[in-house]
């Protein structure tokens, strides 16, 4: 057998030479970096000087070469390396993902028509657009789509839970809130609740700060969630078909559990969540403000995850009255623990067990469970995080007179930006280069 032949490049001189070689029976690979064979020529109305349509001429040598036994096409792919001596060469080549099935797709273009992204098109020379997936034009070969990925966005890269962010952005930007919101679900059932509440890192890396200022994504996640309960649509949440036989444990019904709960069900997991405390949510119940977070809206999107056939068992504690051996003899297999960060951080300091030193987290807890904890009317709140901001602007709203004392400078204070500027604006006072000795009580 005669040895192969490496054509670079899949224009006009490639594919000729392709088929010539081809016809004296030795096998080729024809390499081109696009998605499709063609070349310059395809961009053509006519050629010159004989002025003959382009494509007439173009388009038989093309199909030709594509169906020739001998030549095996390889396009959107590139020469990475070139080994060897003549005549015995080795060439490695990288095949780029289309990111498509290539065996279903059919060409027909509809993904290309759903597409909301979209860039200048190479093929007419940045003279109008494209969409992301895309053929190069319409007679391209072979006839199947492509998408044009630059990498991750850097706001999905940023994103902890790595929503598609560029992705709900752009669907939200034309109008399209029921497929923004279905991107957003194929990761977390809490859009309503992240839209709220996140601390949104993936604004302080989008490109748009370069222009202008960052895209309010969080605030995007937040209009397609409630325009779904302002459109009086019920949230998906049908029933999963459990696909596979080993019973899961998720402890702890917080942002993690529910997230890892949905992920598993989703994937065809039997469920059940474990929740020492008598409502479900963890710290987005118990630990977040009504004035930051609707509890309604936390309900409604953990219905999304009972909907899907999630057990959620409340007041079931996991160490002090049910171990995981228990749970291994009710047939579960695996485990997951997510069970929060329920402790306060002690100050090391006489007199902080007295009574009326409140700790923040058990002081926000209480308040959520609908309890009036027993605070004074005038408040010293120590420390400088959020769970501290927190806490403060629940106290104002408790009618007390609050101050939050914190051992560094006001510019190094670990609390959200926005969340120091909302507590002074509704009349916190604030004690920087502070720090508590002792707790004297009468």
């Amino acid at each position: 057998m005669k040895k192969p032949v490496l054509v670079l490049g899949g224009g006009i001189a490639g594919i000729q030479s392709a088929l010539d070689l081809a016809e004296m029976g030795i096998p080729v690979f024809l390499v081109e970096s696009s998605p499709s064979i063609g070349g310059r020529m395809a961009q053509l109305d006519k050629t010159f000087p004989t002025n003959d349509c382009s494509a007439c001429i173009l388009a038989p040598k093309v199909t030709a070469c594509y169906n020739h036994p001998l030549i095996k096409t390889l396009t959107w792919s590139e020469l990475q390396e070139l080994k060897g001596e003549a005549p015995d060469f080795t060439a490695v080549i990288r095949k780029k993902a289309r990111y498509i099935n290539e065996e279903l797709c059919k060409g027909c273009n509809d993904c290309t028509l759903e597409c909301p992204i979209e860039v200048k098109n190479e093929f007419d020379m940045g003279l109008g657009s494209r969409h992301a997936v895309y053929k190069p034009f319409a007679q391209a070969v072979p006839n199947k789509v492509t998408i044009d990925k630059k990498g991750t966005s850097p706001c999905k890269y940023r994103c902890p839970a790595h929503i598609n962010a560029h992705g709900y952005v752009a669907l939200t930007g034309q109008k399209r809130y029921g497929e923004a919101l279905a991107l957003i679900r194929e990761v977390t059932p809490m859009a309503g609740v992240l839209g709220r509440v996140c601390f949104h890192p993936c604004e302080s890396k989008c490109s748009r700060q370069y222009v202008d200022s960052p895209i309010a994504i969080a605030s995007l996640k937040r209009f397609v969630a409630d325009y779904e309960i302002k459109q009086g649509k019920a949230p998906e949440a049908k029933p999963v078909e459990t696909s596979r036989s080993q019973k899961v444990a998720v402890i702890g019904s917080g942002p993690a559990g529910i997230s890892c709960a949905y992920q598993l069900a989703l994937a065809g997991y039997p469920v059940t969540v474990f929740e020492a405390l008598p409502v479900p949510g963890g710290m987005l119940k118990v630990g977040i403000p009504d004035y930051r977070l609707d509890k309604k809206i936390l309900e409604r999107e953990i219905g999304i995850l009972t909907g899907m056939g999630v057990k959620i068992r409340c007041n079931t504690p996991i160490g002090s009255e049910i171990t995981l051996d228990d749970l291994r003899k009710e047939g579960y297999s695996a485990f997951f623990l997510g069970v929060g960060a329920h402790k306060d951080m002690k100050l090391g300091i006489p007199g902080e067990e007295a009574n009326g030193v409140v700790p923040g987290v058990r002081f926000l807890r209480e308040l959520n469970l609908g309890k009036t904890p027993k605070i004074g009317r005038k408040v010293l709140v120590i420390g400088g995080g959020n769970v501290a901001m927190d806490a403060a602007r629940s106290a104002v709203r408790l009618g007390c007179d609050v101050t939050v004392v914190y051992r560094r400078t006001g510019q190094e204070m670990p609390a959200n930006t926005w969340e120091i500027e909302h507590a002074k604006e509704e009349g916190v006072k604030f004690e920087y280069l502070t720090a508590p000795l002792k707790v004297v009580t009468d």
